[in-house]
């Protein structure tokens, strides 16, 4: 492939994986919000996204399979139909909004997610051009991906509060699937057919890796989303209202976290190689990134208990938090497809992404689990728990 057409077709890849989580974080701020605005208690609101982690982790174990036998570009475009209808779902009256009914919407959502980052992820490599430097700028690739994917869902997040202030619940949600439509019908036109398609028929057997380093990295993934999400899912949004912050300012601060969070995802490569001297990042950069992290939701709990005033506390322990939980991110999601045989990369991002739904999946129910009954200070000491796991399972890494 030459080094045009790959990357005029990283641009599309690109584009439609920002587009489709754009409306991904603005849909999780719109059902935390106006569920939390109906009364729903912090746990009940964990419950709407468990068929979306839980399928999320179901879609990861047999997406890598579906696209090695029709194509990433075919999966992609399923996942961003499988979210318009998703969002189209939520859009009747509200007295008809059950939680079953949300949960299986929020189902379908996590399917969607999880087939469109896959095939994103995967389709990198297949489309980096053959390079010298291949290690060096598939690191950049995947980092630059990651990195405009998360600013795109920090402004999710502060479209879905915006949104949510300017117009009602559907309103809201037409305006995300007409956007997304509009993107789909583009992006079908102009990916290439059967990208990432093998010629050989792989058996069901190939979703789970029989690579040891690659089920390494994705337990250290597990352990390491989970951390996150087991306090910001629920616990920090619903904290925030309680003390003083409106929806607006909910949605605009999570914005910012996560533009600046997809901004340092972006620039980790030139982080790291100015740490390490040129020398490419292994298993040992993993558990030295993860070490420090460890200290970050340890250090806000401690100052939240001392009674510190929590706003300041939040907003300068999650910036520190963003930087070290972004580099760890991007570190991670850079090893798994350099990692990965290029005739197996869909097999293998899938099961590694499947680990990543699991942890997410755990954060969520012990998000609103350990903050209805104990508190925030519950769920950063899990966190901090949950990162030391990271640390020592990132010592199997390989080194070479």
């Amino acid at each position: 492939m030459n080094m045009l057409k790959g990357i005029k077709n990283y641009a599309i890849i690109s584009g439609s994986y920002c587009a489709f989580t754009l409306t991904d974080g603005a849909l999780r701020m719109l059902v935390v919000l106006y569920f939390h605005q109906l009364g729903y208690t912090p746990l009940a609101l964990a419950s709407l996204f468990l068929f979306y982690e839980f399928f999320g982790i179901v879609t990861n174990l047999v997406g890598g399979w579906l696209a090695s036998r029709f194509g990433l570009n075919n999966t992609m475009h399923i996942g961003m139909l499988l979210q318009i209808v998703a969002l189209m779902m939520l859009t009747i009256p509200s007295d008809n909004l059950t939680i079953l009914y949300v949960m299986l919407a929020q189902a379908l959502s996590g399917i969607a997610k999880d087939l469109n980052k896959m095939s994103a992820k995967a389709g990198v490599k297949l489309l980096l051009p053959e390079h010298h430097n291949q290690s060096g700028r598939l690191f950049h690739w995947v980092a630059v991906l990651t990195g405009s994917k998360n600013t795109l869902k920090g402004i999710g997040f502060f479209v879905g509060g915006l949104l949510l202030h300017l117009y009602n619940f559907q309103t809201a949600l037409i305006i995300l699937a007409t956007g997304l439509l509009i993107i789909l019908l583009l992006s079908f036109v102009y990916l290439p057919n059967d990208l990432g398609k093998t010629k050989s028929k792989p058996k069901f057997s190939q979703v789970f890796s029989h690579s040891a380093a690659i089920n390494w990295l994705s337990a250290a993934r597990f352990f390491l989303f989970g951390a996150r999400d087991i306090w910001f899912v629920i616990a920090l949004p619903v904290y925030l209202t309680t003390i003083g912050w409106d929806f607006e300012q909910i949605g605009r601060f999570f914005a910012l976290w996560i533009i600046g969070y997809g901004l340092v995802q972006a620039a980790t490569p030139t982080i790291i190689r100015w740490i390490k001297r040129d020398h490419q990042p292994n298993g040992k950069t993993a558990q030295h990134f993860a070490l420090p992290l460890m200290f970050i939701p340890a250090a806000i709990a401690l100052a939240l208990w001392l009674e510190f005033e929590p706003s300041i506390v939040i907003i300068v322990g999650l910036a520190l938090f963003a930087i070290l939980f972004a580099l760890n991110s991007a570190l991670h999601s850079y090893l798994i497809v350099e990692w990965s045989d290029k005739d197996k990369v869909a097999s293998a991002v899938g099961f590694y992404y499947m680990a990543n739904a699991g942890g997410r999946l755990t954060g969520t129910v012990l998000s609103g689990l350990l903050f209805q009954y104990a508190g925030l200070t519950a769920c950063l000491i899990a966190s901090t728990i949950f990162i030391a796991f990271t640390a020592l399972l990132s010592n199997k890494l390989p080194v070479e």
